[in-house]
């Protein structure tokens, strides 16, 4: 028997249920859980902001240890090193066919077969696929890796998510080492870009918000100047600090007015990387003569595929200390009290709240 929180639907109470673990098949991985940080989307669909097919069980930003490794299965990570009981490892938010046109083009995530942790239907013989569970079945395509040592449970957890997520987006925008760069959106995913645009050697990395605190937060991050979108829509904002003329901006917050602020900035031959827009907004304006003239580029990300998934564990396995990232949950609960997490998260939106499962 294993426990797990279901939701219902926006507005109703998240529910511990206890079901019976299935036998893994062939392929597969069963994980016993440990700790869950709540994503964006997470917050969306209990918010009812974003719609899943329920009950469900949330979470999809998991670290947990290997409890058995099924028949079929390489017994390898991604990576190649022997993947065995009692193993700590994160793995891919989704399977996918690897054999697929998409996944052979390099987008996984889209390709045929697709599965995705913590969005799923709870049935009566499918039900352990989300992180507020005490188990997760990894299905056959699944890609694992483990986690490097030292790296805390509650950073591990948001390595599969937004971590490289931004991997990819580094990936689309190409060199950044020696370029000016501008962030808009300081959720955790441009918290984590900062960082690593700062490890890649970018050469001034300008961020905006319109949060004070998240712009003071940013700093930490390897943020050189700090920009208030707010006092720039009021016409208050410090034209000396305003970034102009960047070579790459990465927009995480999904917001119009940051889309249309990242592209005036950019300079000649620059580029546009779009991460954070995934929830219905108004139409982007853009003026089109003068991407044709500065040879703008603009390019889209959702979710990651296998390289930006093996690159950002390499990241987080060399950088956990060196940047902040002990900052990013805000408060921690048990699954138990996952209802009081999400309201926690709801009103007072750190950048992450953790979900310790077990030990």
């Amino acid at each position: 028997m294993g426990s797990l929180l279901v939701f219902t639907g926006a507005g109703e109470d998240l529910q511990l249920q206890a079901m019976e673990l299935p036998a893994i098949g062939e392929g597969e991985v069963l994980i016993k859980n440990l700790y869950t940080t709540l994503c964006g989307s997470d917050l969306h669909t209990f918010c009812g902001l974003r719609t899943e097919q329920t009950p469900t069980i949330l979470g999809h930003e998991i670290v947990g240890r290997v409890v058995a490794v099924g028949k079929g299965h390489t017994g390898l990570d991604y990576s190649g090193a022997p993947l065995v009981p009692g193993d700590i490892v994160t793995w891919s938010i989704f399977s996918s066919d690897p054999e697929s046109d998409e996944a052979r083009r390099g987008m996984p995530q889209k390709a045929a077969g697709l599965f995705k942790y913590g969005h799923t239907q709870v049935t009566e013989i499918d039900s352990f696929h989300g992180g507020l569970a005490e188990y997760c079945i990894l299905r056959r395509n699944t890609i694992v890796l483990k986690i490097p040592a030292g790296v805390p449970l509650n950073i591990a957890a948001t390595i599969n998510c937004a971590v490289a997520t931004v991997a990819g987006a580094l990936r689309l925008a190409g060199e950044v080492r020696g370029k000016r760069v501008l962030i808009t959106g300081l959720g955790l995913l441009g918290m984590v870009c900062a960082a690593m645009c700062k490890d890649k050697g970018a050469t001034q990395i300008y961020t905006a918000d319109i949060n004070e605190k998240r712009l003071a937060q940013s700093r930490g991050f390897g943020a050189d100047v700090a920009y208030s979108l707010a006092e720039d829509q009021a016409g208050h904002g410090n034209a000396a600090r305003k970034p102009s003329g960047v070579d790459i901006v990465f927009d995480m917050s999904g917001a119009p007015d940051a889309m249309e602020a990242g592209i005036a900035a950019l300079g000649i031959g620059g580029t546009a990387v779009w991460v954070g827009a995934v929830f219905a907004s108004r139409k982007v304006k853009i003026d089109a003569e003068q991407v044709v003239r500065r040879l703008v580029t603009i390019k889209g990300l959702h979710n990651y595929n296998y390289e930006d998934f093996t690159n950002a564990v390499e990241f987080m396995g060399r950088n956990h200390n060196v940047f902040p990232f002990e900052t990013v949950v805000g408060k921690e609960f048990e699954l138990e009290n996952a209802q009081q997490a999400f309201e926690y998260a709801v009103e007072h939106k750190p950048l992450r709240v953790g979900i310790r499962i077990g030990s």
